[in-house]
């Protein structure tokens, strides 16, 4: 019965989190596109990097602040979480996304005059005109990629870098500045829960066009799915691969005071 309840608690956290990164970032592009609010594309980045770094504070000490479908995938792959908790947390993360969307519509509603592509812009993602489905596969899969390498490197207590009150401003920043790099190609998404919850919210609200689609041979829908889960995936097994384990080497190695490839057997334990 505990567990039950903890598990629900975490799901709470998770949700809570998810939906108020994205209600701040997509109302940062409503006050843009509807409200005619001066915004240069890096305050926007700004304003999702700021919600994420909030979304951490709140839920850290519950959850450990996934808030996104590629972290929980690839701590429960390369990690200690727990996988039977995967599809509870990807489900209130997606939740929180689409309760965010509804909140930004609510607000926003009488600057909202079609509901067609465009306005759905503001609350989910399509990639730009000329970008092929292949390019806006590998833009979110490589942004993701980033992401998740950075956010080991940031939970790995044995590299050095700054623990406590800064790694959520450190993540912040670093979703800001990905965001700012290769967001406009298309979007950007880097987690399902951001794109697929408001989207589907769009769907189910009546907008006219293709919103799953976008108009694509292929749904588009799948893409920001898909790549930032593989992309998570990859992010995880390169840091561990080419950082992670080399430092636990070394510091195994310094501790025995012996030359680093005698350690290379040293266990690894991340997380």
């Amino acid at each position: 019965m505990a567990s039950k309840k903890n598990l629900l608690n975490e799901c709470v956290a998770e949700f809570s989190g998810a939906g108020l990164f994205v209600v701040l970032g997509a109302g940062s592009i409503a006050g843009l596109q509807l409200a005619g609010a001066s915004y240069t594309y890096w305050d926007i980045s700004i304003v999702w990097g700021i919600g994420i770094a909030l979304a951490i504070y709140v839920t850290a000490g519950v959850t450990g602040a996934h808030l996104n479908p590629a972290v929980t995938l690839a701590f429960a792959v390369f990690g200690n979480f727990d996988k039977q908790k995967i599809i509870p947390y990807i489900l209130a993360q997606i939740a929180g996304g689409f309760a965010a969307a509804a909140v930004v519509y609510f607000l926003y509603f009488d600057l909202f005059a079609t509901k067609d592509m465009a306005t759905a812009a503001v609350l989910t993602t399509f990639p730009k005109a000329e970008i092929s489905l292949l390019r806006a596969f590998m833009n979110e899969f490589f942004m993701s990629t980033l992401l998740i390498s950075l956010i080991f490197s940031l939970s790995d207590d044995g590299n050095g870098l700054p623990r406590g009150a800064l790694t959520p401003l450190l993540v912040g920043f670093a979703v800001a500045a990905i965001s700012a790099a290769f967001g406009p190609l298309t979007g950007p998404a880097i987690s399902p829960a951001r794109d697929f919850g408001p989207r589907l919210f769009v769907w189910l609200a009546g907008w006219e066009g293709d919103v799953m689609g976008g108009g694509r041979a292929v749904p588009y829908v799948f893409i920001p799915m898909i790549a930032p889960l593989l992309g998570g995936l990859a992010g995880a097994a390169l840091y561990i691969k080419l950082i992670g384990e080399p430092l636990k080497r070394r510091q195994a190695a310094q501790q025995a005071d012996l030359p680093v490839q005698e350690a290379k057997g040293a266990e690894t334990e991340y997380f």
